[in-house]
């Protein structure tokens, strides 16, 4: 799979992920690695109560999951992510729930000496209905593709990069 740098990206251009299906397993090892046990997360009787009839995922486990979807959609040479720069939570994500992110550029700013630019993500978590259940805009930064770059991923099979 190639590598994108920041001079392959155009604004408008847009990339689907493959999907994954949210499992219970994952709900309650994302609780056991934060330390959110939330009720509404993790027991079935409690969630009864809420709007929601049943246990919902984290927020951020959705975040997070589109943090690792995106990061073969595109396959891009990023050095760091910067920020959030908005992020909202429409709909939630159930248990058994299969999703997938949607990915745009909206922005990209070459930074000075022409090594890197910044590039503005728009992502929308897509679940199974065709719901868009978050989205928001982040910032990455992205190595600008040099001329030895194609041979060197060509022959990354014994490299380890990341």
């Amino acid at each position: 799979m190639e590598i994108l740098g920041f001079t392959d990206l155009v604004v408008g251009d847009e990339w689907e992920s493959p999907a994954r299906t949210v499992t219970e397993a994952d709900v309650s090892h994302f609780a056991a690695l934060t330390g959110d046990f939330n009720p509404l997360h993790v027991d079935h009787e409690a969630a009864k109560k809420t709007p929601f009839r049943r246990p919902i995922a984290h927020g951020l486990l959705g975040l997070s999951f589109a943090a690792g979807l995106t990061s073969y959609s595109p396959k891009v040479d990023t050095m760091a992510f910067l920020g959030i720069l908005e992020w909202k939570f429409h709909k939630p994500i159930f248990f058994g729930d299969t999703i997938h992110v949607r990915t745009k550029i909206i922005a990209l700013e070459p930074k000075a000496n022409g090594r890197r630019g910044v590039v503005t993500w728009h992502r929308q978590i897509v679940n199974q209905s065709g719901d868009v259940v978050q989205e928001g805009m982040t910032q990455t930064l992205v190595r600008t593709k040099s001329a030895g770059a194609t041979e060197k991923n060509d022959s990354s099979s014994d490299s380890d990069e990341s």
